[in-house]
């Protein structure tokens, strides 16, 4: 098993509020994660920094390398709902925190078998031998609008409002979490990033740039292509390849 990440301000930002993790848990078996704060002034990096420490500290406190599949999505779900509530709580204590909250995407692969969780708009992949798709549904007003049909997808990716989110960690004291579970036959990569990579590297750009190549240099070169074009975001990736 294979991994890196990486994470750039962008050339608009003066902070980056984005979080990346990865961490192995046995032979085999690895836990990434990808938060995207947001708030006033530094409230989103706070958001998302206590997030991703919560998220790994609740998943490689409880994993287990014989858990099922069932456990294993408790163990995430509940893992991204522990964020929530210490978010949500920090937010609480401070005025100038109030309403910050945080995106987060995170995988944990066991060998073939790929667990994702979801809240917000950062992005999981998987790319594989027969192309990439999207694993995750951005938590978007835009992402509604094509799940309901009344967009198409092209029209999505250039719409005013594409980056309005609806749902966040930390927001609100309770939060729904998105589980997918996955089991590939074959070589695979699965991908996550922030929306500043997202909303300038195109799913056919990051296939052929990531999958079966080297990942510390994918990563780099995505990241690269982000800011050329225009680096209006912070801008952060990673990835586990089998």
């Amino acid at each position: 098993m294979f991994c890196a990440y990486d994470s750039n301000v962008g050339l608009k930002r003066d902070e980056n509020q984005d979080r990346v993790r990865i961490e192995f848990l046995g032979e085999n078996i690895s836990v990434a994660a990808v938060c995207d704060g947001m708030g006033g002034a530094a409230s989103g990096g706070i958001a998302s920094q206590i997030a991703i420490d919560a998220f790994f500290e609740r998943v490689m406190v409880n994993f287990r390398p014989e858990m099922n599949e069932n456990s294993i999505r408790n163990l995430l779900v509940n893992a991204v709902q522990y964020a929530n509530t210490l978010v949500y709580e920090k937010s609480r204590e401070d005025a100038e925190n109030n309403g910050m909250g945080t995106t987060c995407v995170a995988a944990l692969v066991r060998g073939r078998s790929i667990h994702v969780v979801s809240v917000g708009d950062s992005r999981a992949y998987l790319l594989d031998d027969k192309g990439i798709r999207q694993i995750t549904t951005d938590h978007t007003f835009v992402g509604m609008l094509y799940e309901t049909g009344q967009i198409t997808a092209e029209e999505a990716k250039v719409h005013p409002m594409r980056n309005m989110i609806t749902k966040a960690v930390g927001v609100e004291p309770d939060i729904e979490v998105d589980y997918f579970g996955l089991d590939e036959d074959g070589n695979f990569d699965v991908f996550l990033c922030s929306d500043g990579l997202s909303g300038y590297c195109s799913d056919e750009l990051i296939y052929k740039t990531v999958f079966g190549n080297n990942l510390d240099k994918a990563v780099a070169e995505l990241i690269a292509y982000a800011n050329e074009c225009g680096g209006k975001d912070n801008i952060t990736a990673a990835v586990v390849a089998n």
